[in-house]
């Protein structure tokens, strides 16, 4: 390393998405690379200095990010570390506001600034590190980012002001990242984008998701691929009849809806309307019998009434989702929604949001009702007390259902297990090994 080095050890943290995640992994490994030890937000030395990977998207992520900022920055104040830099997407979008207001940061830099940053800590780019990075703590599973930004133009949505246009990953190049992450111990592979289904359109003129994942489940040592991010419309008969008959393709996917309303989905800018988004979803399950579907909802949009809201709860109890999440509403300066005057109340869009939860509740508790006496492939994730924490194919990290188990004998993280489901809670399962 060399001596002009002003520091050694160095710690990443990371706020916001799994895209936010590969990218400080990405980073990582390049610092490594230089010489530096790095470590993520679990790691017990002591740092001579910070990186933070900020979030931009929403309200509540941008105050986590800026909050995190100045609880660093104080650090960098009274000495207790050397320098602190800031990346990512807040940066990427309000590097001069917050260059202006914090000045204890010493750089900021936005989403696509890998070798200015390096440059900073006096190390270059290595091309021959391309498709590798660092995977600290759980390394049994990992993202796999498929495609950077967006061309789609949802009016509530700032990623493509702060991530740019769609940009698709050569398949050789994902091919060759999956086999290294595979050397590393991953087992399952989440393919993540801003829109899966809009891979290839860009470089290879045409959607190329299904022949990327047919490349993709030739890489020995992965055995489960997971889909997230997929845009309802551009999901072919043919990558739903692949997802229902290859082994490693797991039977869950990730497709946000985001609302029911015709007049609400057409103010978004979304390319479906209730009749499409009905069809999409019995499609989905008619080709793949058994998939675990998971979507995403906004509540408290501009203009949103008590009716399009009950439409919405009706809708979440007819379909069924094994798996939901909600956001309130976001008013986004530079959006196309930001010109629509924000008027539902917060308390309102809250009590929303808590009421389709509510519904999800009893939903997810009665499909993991239907579940006990059923055996089940798992992943083992971690260990907590007396119980395994595992997954099956339906369950994502992070983010769904776990199941919890109390084995005989040790179980390793990783590792794939036949269970049998005991009981069942709302949002878990209790199991215990089947073999």
């Amino acid at each position: 390393m060399k001596t002009k080095h002003f520091t050694k050890n160095l710690r990443i943290i990371t706020l916001g998405c799994s895209k936010n995640l590969v990218d400080s992994q990405v980073l990582m490994r390049q610092l490594e690379a230089g010489g530096y030890n790095v470590d993520d937000d679990s790691g017990s030395r002591k740092p001579d200095a910070v990186i933070i990977n900020t979030c931009g998207f929403i309200n509540d992520a941008k105050e986590e990010s800026v909050e995190t900022i100045l609880d660093y920055a104080r650090a960098r104040k009274n000495g207790d570390i050397e320098k602190l830099v800031v990346t990512g997407c807040l940066s990427q979008r309000y590097k001069k506001e917050l260059e202006k207001e914090i000045h204890e940061v010493d750089a900021f830099f936005g989403v696509s600034d890998l070798k200015n940053i390096l440059a900073f800590f006096e190390t270059d780019y290595k091309k021959e590190l391309i498709g590798e990075r660092t995977l600290p703590g759980t390394k049994h599973f990992a993202y796999l980012k498929i495609s950077e930004g967006c061309d789609r133009n949802c009016s509530f949505c700032a990623i493509p002001l702060i991530r740019g246009r769609h940009i698709s990953q050569p398949i050789e190049k994902l091919v060759q990242e999956a086999g290294f992450l595979a050397s590393q111990g991953v087992k399952e592979l989440i393919l993540i984008a801003q829109e899966l289904n809009y891979y290839g359109i860009d470089l290879y003129k045409k959607r190329m998701l299904t022949t990327l994942l047919k490349e993709l489940v030739k890489v020995d040592g992965i055995e489960w691929i997971r889909l997230h991010y997929a845009y309802p419309d551009g999901l072919t008969d043919e990558m739903l009849q692949m997802i229902n008959d290859h082994p490693k393709l797991c039977k869950y996917l990730d497709i946000p809806v985001q609302h029911i309303s015709d007049p609400i989905l057409k103010s978004m800018r979304r390319s479906h309307n209730e009749a499409q988004t009905r069809k999409i979803v019995k499609n989905i399950r008619k080709l793949v019998p058994g998939i675990a579907l998971r979507t995403t909802l906004i509540v408290g949009y501009p203009g949103e009434t008590g009716a399009q809201f009950e439409a919405l709860l009706d809708f979440v109890r007819e379909s069924r989702f094994e798996r939901l999440g909600v956001f309130t509403y976001s008013h986004e300066e530079d959006t196309y929604a930001y010109k629509l005057k924000d008027d539902v109340p917060e308390e309102v869009k809250n009590k929303r949001a808590a009421e389709l939860m509510q519904v999800q509740e009893e939903i997810s508790f009665d499909l993991n009702r239907e579940k006990i006496g059923k055996t089940m492939k798992v992943i083992i994730d971690r260990h907590e007390g007396d119980y395994v924490i595992a997954r099956s194919e339906s369950d994502s990290p992070e983010v769904d259902n776990e199941i919890l188990i109390r084995p005989e004998k040790p179980l390793e993280k990783g590792t794939f297990h036949k269970v049998r489901i005991i009981d069942a809670e709302a949002f878990d399962l209790i199991a215990e090994i089947a073999e």
